[in-house]
Parts: structure tokens; sequence; C-alpha cells
């Protein structure tokens, strides 16, 4: 499989999501900008798809990271789709526009909902919708210490 193969728009990936569940597969899913990929994140990702059998991933476009913050991606979304599906313990990576991936998350109906152990489980977006669905909302620890903002800080500290 290429690894763009793994890049899906919602359209294709409800039919594969289904297919998935009607195999009895659980579905994982966790959504962020994935800027500049680091320790944190592969960390944090490798946790997520161990919580069932499938990691379907939404990825923030360009214009969404821009809304939510200012002066960037540093890299585009095509760059940031291949990187993170070049991972093997993600199974689909989907883009969305929208400030929140709540559509997204309405439309797949994971089995398992999961953000870092920064987030409290009733501030992650879409916590009810899986609930409601039977589903768990979970998080995962974090690597102290990794984030792509503090990557670019020390390197504009640093030049």
């Amino acid at each position: 499989m290429w690894t763009k193969d793994k890049i899906m728009s919602r359209t294709e990936l409800l039919p594969v999501i289904a297919a998935w569940k009607a195999e009895g597969q659980k579905i994982v899913f966790t959504n962020g900008c994935f800027d500049l990929l680091h320790l944190g994140h592969v960390d944090y990702l490798e946790k997520a798809r161990h919580l069932g059998d499938k990691l379907v991933l939404g990825l923030n476009t360009d214009a969404s990271v821009s809304r939510l913050k200012p002066g960037r991606p540093l890299q585009d979304e095509v760059s940031r789709a291949r990187v993170l599906a070049s991972l093997l313990f993600v199974d689909a990576v989907v883009l969305f526009d929208e400030q929140t991936p709540l559509a997204l998350i309405e439309a797949i109906v994971p089995d398992i909902l999961v953000k870092g152990d920064d987030y409290a489980i009733s501030g992650i977006v879409g916590h009810e919708v899986v609930l409601q669905n039977g589903g768990q909302v979970l998080t995962v620890p974090l690597v102290a210490g990794y984030s792509t903002t503090r990557i670019v800080e020390r390197i504009l500290r640093s030049s």
C-alpha cells in the first residue's frame, strides 16, 4: 500500500470505516494539526492505535490550522498528511477544514475517541457523540517537553 492510499476524503473514508466495523474492528479516532512531526506525536499516535484495531487521524487543513494558530502551519497539508500516513500504526488520514472535528466524528462514530492527557474528557470535542453511541473517550499520557511550538521557539532563540 502506498502512503497516499491512506489519505482519504470523508466520502472515501466512510465505506472503509463501515467495512472495518462489519469485520468487528475497533475504530480509534484522534485529530490534530501535526505541523512538525516529533517524538511526542509518534508516541501519542502509537499509544492511541494500541487502544483499538484501526487508527483514523483527522488532520486540520492549512486553513483550519491558520485559524487556530496564526502564522502556521509550517508544512502544508499534503506534506503533513503524507508523513502521517507513512506511520505504520496510522490506518487512515482524513483532512477536515472546520474549526473542530465534530462533523467528522459524527460521520465516523468511532468506538474510541482519544486525545492527550492534557485534555479533560469533558473538554474533548465529540465526546458526547461517542459516549451516546456506546463508545469510549480516553486520554493517553504525553511525552513531556515535546511540542511544535517549543521546537519553533528553540530554533528561533538559537538563530
